[in-house]
């Protein structure tokens, strides 16, 4: 891709016409209950991308529906009483196999993910669950992943190779077969004062001894000559991640949310969400959204979907 103009979404649309061209996946969209996330799920399903089931307080969802003009007509809705108990039953019936896809409502990000984190009837796999920020940022020439944001908020080493190894699949979803993971610090020097940097290397020889698969990683890298080639040079950073990194995989929730509010607000970019690592992908979105990141995000989950169908379909020999 060459580099876009502040307005331009072509990242995105690229994104939204490769899950145009795939089946809309079944969805279930948890406690629906204000305009901004009712919408989005409706949007997403004219855009075709989604077959939402709309999971919470039936005379409130249809309460807004009526108030904001929303279209509800073949909608299925689930009746929840609130956003605890919709979150609760949304999770059991993805462990029915009722749908493929989670898609955040009105309800706080910490009631959904209790629920799907929960030990005993939640949706937990082998791998940690980590969010991922797929970010289209005016004027840079690619698509920035950035991880995570949203979730984990101190990864000791062992989280944080889960955290990079599900970006690492979610770009091979997306077609990307051999992603630049950047793991970021401060400095890109390994120094005993800052920890973050002594786990950046770590990081980089588990890529080498195995433990991390399907990416090329380096770290630690400062932001400037993670993304930036001229800075990288002018640092002496060799290799093929500096100055071109595609994941950008940050210390800490902390510095992750920062980052990509900078991106959101300082250089108005488009921060898509998705959770990976739970049985099926869980599509975040926020009130703050723009339509087209709305769909961005649904798109994602789309592909994720049709990947993950497609491997199960795969005969084991």
């Amino acid at each position: 891709m060459t580099a876009q103009e502040p307005t331009s979404h072509a990242k995105y649309d690229l994104l939204i016409d490769a899950a145009n061209d795939l089946p809309a996946a079944t969805t279930l969209v948890v406690h629906p209950c204000d305009e901004s996330s009712l919408a989005g799920a409706l949007e997403a399903r004219d855009a075709g991308l989604i077959v939402p089931i709309l999971v919470g307080p039936e005379a409130r969802i249809r309460g807004v529906a009526s108030q904001c003009g929303l279209d509800l007509t073949g909608v299925e809705i689930v009746s929840a009483p609130n956003s605890e108990a919709g979150a609760a039953l949304a999770v059991a019936m993805i462990r029915e196999g009722k749908a493929e896809l989670l898609m955040k409502g009105s309800l706080h990000t910490d009631e959904l993910m209790h629920e799907i984190t929960s030990s005993a009837t939640g949706l937990r796999t082998g791998r940690r669950i980590s969010h991922v920020f797929i970010m289209d940022v005016p004027g840079h020439e690619e698509t920035l992943f950035i991880t995570d944001a949203a979730i984990n908020i101190f990864p000791d080493l062992e989280t944080k190779r889960d955290i990079i190894q599900n970006a690492i699949d979610l770009c091979h979803a997306l077609g990307n077969a051999e992603p630049r993971v950047a793991i970021l610090s401060a400095v890109e020097t390994v120094t005993t004062k800052i920890p973050s940097t002594i786990e950046a290397a770590a990081l980089c020889k588990m890529a080498d001894r195995g433990q991390i698969t399907g990416g090329t990683l380096d770290g630690p890298l400062a932001f400037d000559n993670a993304i930036d080639p001229e800075a990288a040079r002018i640092k002496g950073i060799n290799g093929p991640v500096a100055g071109r990194a595609q994941i950008l995989v940050v210390p800490d929730l902390e510095a992750g949310n920062m980052l990509a509010k900078n991106l959101t607000f300082m250089a108005h970019a488009d921060a898509a969400g998705i959770v990976l690592g739970a049985r099926v992908p869980v599509i975040l979105t926020s009130r703050a959204d723009s339509v087209r990141t709305r769909l961005a995000s649904a798109a994602v989950g789309n592909i994720l979907a049709a990947a993950r169908r497609a491997k199960a379909a795969v005969p084991r020999v």
